[in-house]
């Protein structure tokens, strides 16, 4: 499938540079199979059934995006890393930039100037280079150190569509993070869940809906522009996702009796799905996930998304065009944009009901 089939056009101020305060006061746009309608994420209530659950992804944010040195003789190079995926309790996978300037073997100081550990660094060794700037970091710590570590030195690694417009700061530390989140791994926010509020989850719940926690660490993969011109050409990075077998039985218990699962974000869509037996039915998952979804794809789980707006020719467009529809879907972004709504990842909500055509 062509990639330009997804492509818009998005003016520069409809990019959200915070979120809506309090943030349940964002725009909600529903997309329906008969049309569209704007309302308010705090509305999301009165189009809740009794029996319906809702899926939160609980990964938290950790301070992923480091900056360090690379020192290889008498010479230096400044190197940015962005950690993605976690390989085991010392190693994370990366994007490294300029990766050109990285050999396997070579050792790279983080936190020069900050209060940390180990004399005031933390130190990672290449273990291995791929395609696109991809490398594999060995640190010199482990587990419970390296989390504690990377809390010193590390920076929230913000989409570089808000990053390139202004610095991080102390406000990001709460605003990117949902306000359930608990699973720390994650280096990008499951942003729908970003809306939720207190209130609005106790609205839900007096709605008559129930709840349920599923984990997928997001990585950095998940900004990365789609360069293939054909879908078929595209690599998907994996993400680490579990969903316990309690939640299994319940999201099963809730399918069967008539209800609706919604699925709060992308996130929480995409490992439901990878979950979901050919019936429909969940199971138990632990371990990666690189679900591509593009139109064409029959959804087995999930009835009903929650998701904010998403960039011009990503995996994510394709993925709620394939849900809701891809007329739809450019129709409903149209809507979105002549209408003033806030776009990506601090930006407003829909709530997309799935097209069975």
């Amino acid at each position: 499938m062509r990639v330009d089939l997804f492509d818009f056009d998005l003016p520069e101020d409809r990019i959200a540079l915070r979120p809506a305060e309090p943030r349940d006061t964002a725009k909600m746009l529903i997309v329906r199979p008969d049309g569209l309608a704007d309302r308010s994420v705090r509305d999301l209530p009165s189009f809740l059934r009794a029996g319906d659950m809702l899926v939160f992804n609980d990964t938290k944010v950790i301070p992923a995006q480091l900056t360090g040195m690379r020192r290889r003789g008498e010479a230096v190079s400044e190197i940015d890393v962005t950690l993605h995926m976690r390989t085991a309790p010392d190693c994370w996978k990366a994007f490294a930039r300029p990766a050109k300037r990285l050999k396997v073997g070579d050792r790279i100081e983080f936190g020069h100037g900050g209060s940390m550990c180990l004399a005031g660094r933390l130190t990672a060794e290449v273990r291995e280079k791929a395609d696109a700037g991809e490398v594999t970091l060995a640190f010199d710590v482990s587990g419970a150190f390296l989390d504690e570590a990377l809390h010193a030195v590390g920076h929230i690694p913000l989409p570089p569509y808000i990053a390139s417009k202004r610095p991080e700061d102390a406000r990001d530390r709460e605003d990117y993070q949902t306000v359930y989140a608990r699973e720390e791994g994650a280096v990008a926010a499951p942003t729908a869940g970003l809306h939720f509020t207190p209130d609005l989850l106790a609205a839900v719940e007096a709605a008559g809906a129930r709840t349920a926690f599923v984990t997928l660490h997001v990585g950095a993969g998940t900004f990365l522009p789609v360069k293939a011109d054909d879908t078929d050409d595209h690599k998907m990075h994996a993400e680490i996702g579990t969903i316990d077998a309690a939640t299994a039985e319940r999201l099963n218990a809730v399918r069967s009796g008539g209800g609706r699962i919604v699925a709060v974000g992308t996130t929480s869509l995409r490992l439901l799905e990878s979950a979901a037996r050919d019936d429909g039915t969940i199971a138990p998952w632990s371990g990666p996930t690189d679900i591509f979804i593009t139109p064409g794809y029959r959804f087995k789980a999930v009835d009903v998304l929650m998701t904010n707006f998403h960039l011009p020719r990503s995996t994510l467009f394709m993925l709620v065009s394939a849900f809701a529809g891809t007329e739809r879907m450019r129709a409903a972004y149209a809507h979105a944009i002549g209408n003033r709504y806030r776009f990506y990842s601090y930006g407003d909500s829909s709530l997309l009901f799935r097209s069975d055509d």
